[in-house]
């Protein structure tokens, strides 16, 4: 066990205290008879909300919520307010800070410190140097973060302190070639995140039908590039995720409306992109959103916001291939963003134009998704975070 996953699961365990288990249930006439034990007692645990607040009918910042870790029962709680259109969200390695991206033409990163009692308080907001932040990740070691300009079509960098704020910008890279892909105007930055092996930062750019790789300074905060993937033009990648064993990944293309399996070389950062292969959705673009991979590396999830369903394949061959299985109703419109429970018991999803977040218990056997109680509301619901 290494210490900074201890770390965070103290600091988690603080911010469950008094909300994180309810009583067992009382018999009416005193104490439950000796044949019969107590209910055990049901454990919650903090889940945070990204909406555009800019939006008719948005949030007005990031919402929070806790769940049932048996059912999946979500109950909302107060907004954090003070973070403009926070559409996706990111926490710290130590569970004591999360991020946010400020989705506007001036584009911005905020660090927002949780406390356990709920007086949670936004530490300061730093400019990205784009336009338009849709996605952002800590680095391993905690000490930078990085974000995707999709707008603009740039990255940057920024370091991140002691007490989980953030200093000045210390790199911002544009990706002025290669040209855009059919259809588009520019590069489209979508997401940035480093490889399982900590070696290499990746960047999807969904304008270009490219994904970078570079290898981050860790001393002076810097991207260097060592190599980009070309994917079929007009592809529209749009999200990466990678399998626990940290050769291959897995790209959600938006445009051409296909899962992409790659193999990766951890030594050099090269991504080697096969043939784009289906989602089980049938004709047409349904503008799939962000694939996840069970941590045993088993089955992954598709979530598709035309056809408001989620693709559940087969992992095979150490990760080198996906096997379609089926696809299932999201109850919600647009999906845009899904995440695993911590324990990957459950599976959320974000439902923009629904303002709705649906929950769905993931079965450890075959995969299989299966609906955890009814959809909860969440005003322009496009980014959940369980911690």
């Amino acid at each position: 066990m290494n210490h900074t996953a201890t770390t965070r699961r103290s600091l988690l365990g603080a911010l469950l205290a008094g909300a994180a288990l309810s009583a067992a249930p009382a018999a009416a006439t005193g104490s439950l008879p000796a044949a019969v034990p107590p209910a055990a007692p049901r454990a919650t645990r903090p889940l945070l909300l990204g909406t555009y607040t800019s939006d008719p009918g948005g949030g007005t910042g990031i919402g929070t919520a806790t769940y049932d870790t048996t059912t999946g029962a979500l109950t909302t709680g107060p907004v954090i307010s003070g973070v403009d259109n926070p559409s996706y969200l990111a926490a710290h390695p130590s569970g004591a800070t999360v991020y946010a991206v400020d989705e506007q033409r001036q584009g911005g990163v905020t660090a927002i410190a949780l406390a356990p009692d709920g007086s949670h308080r936004v530490l300061g907001t730093r400019g990205t140097g784009g336009a338009g932040p849709t996605h952002l990740s800590v680095h391993p070691t905690g000490k930078w973060l990085l974000s995707a300009n999709y707008t603009s079509g740039s990255v940057a960098v920024h370091p991140i302190a002691d007490d989980g704020s953030l200093g000045e910008r210390t790199d911002l890279v544009a990706h002025t070639s290669p040209p855009p892909g059919p259809g588009q105007d520019g590069p489209r930055a979508h997401q940035i995140l480093t490889s399982p092996d900590g070696g290499h930062v990746l960047a999807v750019d969904l304008g270009n039908d490219t994904v970078y790789t570079y290898r981050l300074d860790t001393a002076a905060g810097t991207l260097a590039e060592v190599s980009r993937a070309a994917l079929e033009p007009g592809a529209g990648p749009r999200h990466i995720t990678f399998h626990p064993g940290g050769r291959f990944a897995y790209l959600a293309c938006e445009l051409d409306n296909t899962t992409v399996v790659c193999g990766y070389d951890p030594a050099t950062g090269t991504l080697t992109p096969g043939a784009g292969q289906s989602t089980g959705t049938g004709p047409g673009t349904s503008y799939p959103a962000q694939l996840l991979v069970t941590a045993d590396g088993a089955f992954a999830y598709l979530a598709n916001r035309g056809h408001n369903s989620l693709t559940r394949y087969a992992v095979e061959r150490d990760g080198a291939a996906l096997r379609l299985l089926d696809t299932v109703p999201v109850r919600g419109d647009f999906p845009r963003q899904i995440a695993f429970s911590p324990d990957g018991a459950l599976l959320f999803a974000a439902n923009q134009r629904s303002s709705t977040v649906t929950v769905f218990r993931v079965d450890r056997a075959d995969g299989a998704l299966s609906p955890a109680g009814e959809p909860v509301s969440a005003p322009v619901a496009v980014c959940v975070l369980p911690l």
